[in-house]
């Protein structure tokens, strides 16, 4: 069977598919979340556009309360199904981008718009890869179930809901991380460590005052804008102003300043990166502080500013913390910062978005770091916690996915893993499998998001002939 073929003659239809569910706005909105669609209007509008398409192919299809949908093909009276599982929300829009990024936009090769890499382009791709199975008549010996998940890039509150109503299948992927296959993943901690507020912050006597300090748009994201607000009498201002604009040179980033009637304000842009990968963006946030730090600050700025730098500050390994720690299965611990606050008169903190390997106990990480904190009089929020996930390389599962690639690229499968945190943890026979082959640049999370078409067509022809093998395989 040439599966790549098979794709190719698609190419129209695939796209326009594509271009359709990319021009939606997925984004979660609170204010629009409601009965059926809890994550929002927009995320309730794509997970319709995708089960009517499936419902239109002939598959069976479910929507569990608009926290998550599935599409089916294959004998209903099968005992065990296999699931493909990809996500439809995406995150927030930042950055400048060349064209909108809910206008999806083809030109040199690539579709462009939030989302086509993470993860809608992999989503239409397993929808056609069933598609192929389907138009062809091969036969299954298991059903094959795809699931769309609504709520991936903040709580996967949507893969809950559905182990609370479903059960499990015998084993699935999801496209939506690297080829050949991730076996393992990180365990996750996300928590706010906070700081004394209002008149509880320690009180200094400084030049200036921190009116407001704000980094970052979403925790999982590298913080690639920051801004803060001082005050001060207007000379020492100047002065800061002139000492900024040397800083910013210095260290190769592009700042700016904008004046106010009794204040300024320092902006800093850095580089966005996945929180998965802190190491490959430059965090603003970071970046601005470790300036304003070595100024003597009114208030409690000083103590915010001085206990950032020094735990945070070019170290993404959690050094500072006593935490850093690695092994030969899933890699080191890593420590993204994605939201930083002061606010004298509100909440002051900073997030930490932290993935850790297999050998790890988020138990004892977390007791480190509340001691490690305590000494700066810092607390911890009740974090949001994920446990490391593996799955063996002798399970059938995975030959069958290195079968499947190795026969389509004539590369060999390797097995690794990733920090990222995919719906593959949510099974106990769960994996990620592409769709980005290895050494290709990532956009995902960040401005002028994109897909290479030619990565479309091939994903769906290897998810084609992987879903046919899955779906005879020995259980």
């Amino acid at each position: 069977m040439d599966w790549i073929e098979q794709t190719v003659s698609r190419k129209a239809e695939m796209l326009g598919d594509l271009k359709g569910l990319l021009a939606i706005k997925s984004i979660h909105d609170a204010e629009t979340a409601g009965p059926g669609q809890p994550m929002g209007a927009g995320i309730a509008e794509a997970l319709h556009y995708m089960l009517s398409l499936c419902r239109a192919e002939g598959f069976r299809i479910c929507n569990h309360d608009g926290y998550v949908g599935y599409a089916e093909y294959g004998p209903e009276d099968a005992e065990h199904y296999i699931a493909v599982l990809s996500h439809l929300d995406v995150v927030p829009v930042s950055g400048d981008w060349v064209t909108p990024p809910f206008e999806p936009d083809i030109r040199d090769g690539r579709i462009y718009a939030r989302g086509a890499i993470d993860d809608k382009g992999p989503a239409m791709a397993s929808y056609y890869a069933l598609k192929i199975v389907k138009d062809l008549g091969l036969p299954l010996k298991h059903r094959i179930r795809l699931i769309f998940g609504t709520d991936e890039e903040r709580t996967h509150q949507c893969m809950e809901h559905y182990k609370k109503l479903e059960p499990m299948p015998a084993c699935g992927f999801t496209p939506d991380a690297e080829f050949p296959i991730v076996c393992a993943e990180k365990g996750q901690i996300n928590t706010r460590i906070l700081f004394p507020s209002g008149p509880e912050q320690p009180q200094m006597a400084g030049e200036f005052e921190l009116v407001t300090f704000h980094a970052g748009v979403v925790a999982n994201m590298v913080p690639e804008a920051a801004e803060a607000v001082v005050a001060g009498d207007k000379d020492r201002l100047m002065a800061l102003e002139l000492a900024y604009q040397a800083y910013c040179s210095d260290i190769g980033l592009r700042g700016s300043v904008s004046h106010g009637d009794q204040n300024i304000k320092l902006q800093l842009a850095g580089k966005a990166a996945h929180g998965m990968e802190p190491q490959l963006g430059v965090n603003a946030g970071l970046k601005l502080i470790h300036f304003l730090k070595d100024y003597a600050w009114n208030g409690g700025a000083g103590h915010y500013l001085n206990t950032v730098d020094t735990l945070l500050y070019e170290d993404v390994y959690g050094h500072a913390l006593g935490i850093a720690m690695e092994d030969v299965i899933s890699g080191p611990l890593t420590v993204n910062s994605g939201l930083l606050q002061y606010e004298p008169q509100g909440e002051t903190f900073f997030h930490i978005n932290l993935r850790f390997p297999i050998c790890g106990n988020y138990d004892e990480i977390l007791d480190t770091i509340q001691a490690t904190i305590s000494a700066y009089s810092l607390e911890i929020e009740p974090p949001s916690l994920k446990k490391p996930h593996h799955v063996p390389e002798d399970h059938p599962m995975i030959r069958a996915l290195q079968d499947a690639y190795t026969a389509e690229t004539g590369q060999k499968a390797e097995l690794f893993s990733t920090g990222g945190g995919t719906y593959a943890a949510h099974f106990k026979m769960g994996v990620a499998f592409g769709p980005l082959f290895p050494g290709m640049e990532s956009t995902a999370h960040q401005p002028n998001e994109y897909m290479e078409v030619e990565l479309l067509l091939r994903s769906a022809a290897i998810y084609a002939r992987a879903i046919h093998e899955l779906g005879n395989l020995m259980l």
